[in-house]
């Protein structure tokens, strides 16, 4: 008979992962499962896994609940500002911390970095300032002010850039290039795993951004998805399953987003990793 030659080592960390991915997928199961079940199936002690009979209504509940049309529109609006804002002056930024020698280049990098531990709802009454003053309140334009610049789109590209051996700049200085064309004919064309990343990111963090829509815009029809979903948490009842159901649906686009660009989204973080 033949000896099977068992790798313990590799085995247990196989069964760690799957572990691991069944502790962070369940969470998705749950609301799912939940988005199917009646109000006292959902709210049942002890806890109902399975529900008893399927009860597709609640998707018909909540789109009548919610102009998710309208909704999506201006959480698209608002992710295209931002990624199209965010990836290009954090990008142009970050070229300028990692390649170019400047004075005081490292305390303002240290204050671009310091910008990333303070927490960001001290920031919110000056953007509502700014907002205010800007007349762009209770519009697409206002919830895409605080994503316009981002201090770890610079960091994160910037660790991109670093990556870069110095022989393509000084070929291309050599050559009569100067920074602007580096930077836009060489860097930027080399950078689409950085900046996939970067894109990715940022939709993720404007997607589920919750407070900053109800403060800046007091109108239903100018929320984003997630300040939408949120309106359906009632101060004395809510609807679980409706409100699991309406959760289902706005995950999809960014579930799809990922599988598209997951492979763009590794290689950039895998990157920006590989040199301080």
């Amino acid at each position: 008979m033949k000896k099977i030659n068992i790798n313990f080592e590799k085995l247990s960390i196989h069964l760690f992962l799957i572990v691991g991915g069944l502790i962070m997928v369940f969470p998705f199961i749950w609301m799912f499962l939940t988005s199917i079940k009646t109000m006292g199936e959902a709210t049942a002690i002890p806890v109902v896994f399975f529900p008893e009979k399927i009860v597709w209504n609640n998707y018909a509940k909540v789109n009548e609940l919610l102009p998710f049309f309208k909704l999506y529109y201006n959480t698209a609006l608002m992710i295209f500002i931002r990624v199209i804002t965010t990836t290009i002056f954090s990008a142009m930024a970050a070229y300028g911390f990692a390649r170019i020698d400047f004075k005081f280049k490292n305390i303002l990098f240290g204050l671009v970095i310091l910008q990333m531990m303070v927490p960001s709802q001290i920031f919110i009454i000056p953007q509502y300032l700014i907002a205010a003053n800007l007349r762009i309140t209770n519009s697409v334009l206002g919830l895409a002010l605080p994503g316009v610049v981002s201090a770890f789109g610079v960091f994160l590209l910037r660790q991109f850039f670093m990556t870069f051996p110095k022989d393509i700049e000084e070929a291309a200085i050599i050559d009569g290039a100067n920074r602007f064309q580096i930077f836009y004919k060489i860097f930027l064309p080399l950078s689409k795993p950085g900046l996939s990343a970067l894109g990715i990111f940022t939709t993720l963090f404007a997607w589920k951004e919750l407070m900053w829509p109800f403060i800046v815009n007091s109108t239903a029809d100018t929320l984003s998805i997630s300040a939408g979903l949120a309106t359906l948490n009632g101060q004395y009842f809510t609807n679980f399953p409706v409100l699991m159901a309406g959760s289902v649906i706005s995950i999809v686009p960014i579930i799809i987003l990922f599988l598209i660009f997951q492979k763009n989204f590794i290689k950039g973080i895998s990157m920006t990793g590989t040199k301080g």
